[in-house]
């Protein structure tokens, strides 16, 4: 038997409490967890692997940590910039978010072309003589493919940031609507701190 609502004079209707804000930001978090899950896969092998290699290098005589350091010290940065990007269009400063959303892409601009030096100069000077290339070495393989698959993230961020800054630019964002400059600095933070980890598992330890 069917029921119907009937309305009480003076109550209000229950406003349901996910709202497309809250479920777009539900969303981006289990896209996180699960990221995490992947770079968590892959940190814990390549730490099985390391410690049960038995002529594993030692990573700051072959890798370049100064470089690293720096480049470690953009992604910081950037995340600086992002934070100042949403308090800027939470204040309806639509200026200012065009303008911290661009430094954050220039930072990861240039992390990313640090890192093809980086890459270049390893493939080329570094790892062929010590036998370590991709194929040759576990620490090639495990190295490669963890930094590449950062970098690939870094590389969708970038893509994600600059299409929020065209909506920013259209006045797509005000100190009412927001909410998608939020996300994407959820997963440019994320980004980050996995960059974190990789520096100091892979780089430092």
């Amino acid at each position: 038997m069917s029921q119907v609502a009937v309305a009480h004079p003076g109550v209000e209707p229950a406003e349901s409490p996910l709202t497309p804000e809250s479920w777009g930001k539900l969303g981006m978090w289990m896209f996180l967890v699960g990221d995490a899950m992947s770079f968590g896969g892959l940190l814990a092998g390549y730490g099985a692997l390391r410690f049960g290699s038995a002529d594993w290098p030692v990573p700051s005589n072959v890798l370049g940590v100064p470089l690293t350091a720096l480049m470690t010290f953009l992604l910081i940065c950037s995340s600086v910039t992002m934070v100042k990007a949403l308090a800027a269009i939470r204040k309806g400063d639509r200026r200012g978010l065009r303008n911290f959303l661009l430094l954050t892409i220039l930072g990861g601009l240039t992390f990313l072309g640090l890192q093809a030096y980086e890459w270049t100069h390893l493939i080329t000077e570094i790892l062929p003589p010590k036998g370590l290339t991709f194929t040759r070495h576990l620490f090639g393989t495990t190295f490669f493919v963890l930094t590449g698959f950062h970098g690939m993230h870094v590389t969708g961020g970038v893509i994600y940031l600059s299409c929020i800054v065209m909506q920013g630019v259209r006045g797509k964002y005000s100190r009412d609507r927001w909410e998608p400059v939020e996300l994407v600095g959820l997963y440019w933070h994320f980004v980050d701190l996995v960059w974190i980890l990789i520096f100091t598992f892979v780089y430092l330890l």
